[in-house]
C-alpha cells in the first residue's frame, strides 16, 4: 500500500512540471508572454532604456510616470499622453548662487541602436508636453531634444565621439499646456554636432543644420559611414524644464513610455 501511494504521489509530482511550464508561459507579465521591446516577436524581455548615467549632471529627474492628463480645463485628444497611460516625466533645474550650473539628462537606449548609420535614420521626433512656466524659464524653444552618441568616421578628424543633437523649433501657442501634435525632428527645428566633428562638418552649436545638411555633411568625406552608439531623450544645460515627452519615433519603431516601461509599437 505504501508504494502505491508513493509512486501516485510521484508520478502527480511529474505530471505537474510541464503544467507550471505551459502557466508561466502564457501568463501576462512572464518572460515568455511578454515582447522584448524591439517589436520582433522573439519571447525575451528586454527593456534597455533609462537614464545614462555618464550624461546626467546634478540631480534631475527622467521618470516613466502616468499622465499628465492636464492642464486643468483641457479636453479631448491633447488632455491625456498619445499613447497609453504614461510618459517620461523630465526635471531639470538651474541652481541659483553657484557659476552658472544647469542640470542635464538623457534619458536612453545604449543596446539597441548601437553600431547602426546615421544615413540611415529617416523618421525621428516625439511628442511633448509643454507649459506657460517652462515658456517664461528659457522661451517658446524651452523645449527637450533627441542626442544621438555617435561616432562621426570623419576622414579629416581621427575623433571617435560626437554627439548628434536636435534643437526643437518653438511650438505654437496652441501647444501650450498640453501634448502637442507629434513634432518631426527631420523637418522642424536644426541639428548640430559637439566637439571636433562639428568643426570639421560645419555644423556645430552656433550654425545649426538641418537634418538632411547634416547626414550629407557627415558623409561627404566618402569614408566609413557615422555610426549610432546610443539614441536618447534629454534636457539641459540651459533652462529649466518640467514637463513630460511621450510616442518618440526612431524609423519603423515608436517607443510609448509607460509608468511599466517602454513599449515598442511598430509604425507603417
Amino acid at each position: 500500500m505504501k508504494t502505491r501511494i508513493g509512486m501516485r504521489r510521484w508520478l502527480t509530482a511529474l505530471l505537474a512540471v510541464p503544467l507550471v511550464a505551459v502557466i508561466a508561459a502564457v501568463t501576462p507579465g512572464s518572460a515568455s508572454a511578454e515582447g522584448d521591446g524591439d517589436g520582433d516577436g522573439d519571447g525575451r524581455n528586454r527593456d534597455h532604456w533609462g537614464v545614462i548615467t555618464r550624461n546626467t549632471i546634478g540631480s534631475p529627474v527622467a521618470d516613466l510616470r502616468n499622465g499628465p492628463f492636464g492642464s486643468f480645463g483641457v479636453t479631448g485628444p491633447q488632455a491625456r499622453p498619445p499613447y497609453g497611460q504614461g510618459s517620461l516625466g523630465i526635471h531639470v533645474a538651474v541652481i541659483s548662487g553657484t557659476t552658472p550650473f544647469a542640470e542635464k539628462v538623457d534619458f536612453g537606449n545604449e543596446v539597441d541602436f548601437f553600431g547602426k548609420p546615421v544615413s540611415g535614420l529617416t523618421r525621428v521626433g516625439f511628442h511633448v508636453f509643454q507649459t506657460g512656466e517652462n515658456i517664461s524659464y528659457g522661451g517658446a524653444a524651452n523645449l527637450p531634444g533627441i542626442r544621438f552618441e555617435i561616432d562621426p568616421n570623419l576622414a579629416a578628424n581621427a575623433t571617435t565621439y560626437s554627439s548628434l543633437v536636435w534643437v526643437p523649433a518653438a511650438l505654437p501657442s496652441t501647444s501650450t499646456n498640453r501634448w502637442s501634435p507629434f513634432i518631426d525632428a527631420t523637418q522642424n527645428g536644426t541639428w548640430f554636432l559637439t566637439g571636433a566633428a562639428g568643426t570639421v562638418t560645419g555644423c556645430n552649436l552656433t550654425t545649426q543644420c538641418s537634418f538632411a545638411d547634416v547626414k550629407t555633411r557627415l558623409d561627404a568625406d566618402g569614408g566609413d559611414p557615422a555610426t549610432i552608439y546610443t539614441a536618447a531623450v534629454g534636457k539641459g544645460r540651459d533652462f529649466m524644464w518640467i514637463g513630460a515627452v511621450d510616442g518618440l519615433r526612431i524609423n519603423e519603431n515608436l517607443y510609448d513610455f509607460e509608468p511599466s516601461g517602454v513599449r515598442t509599437r511598430r509604425t507603417p
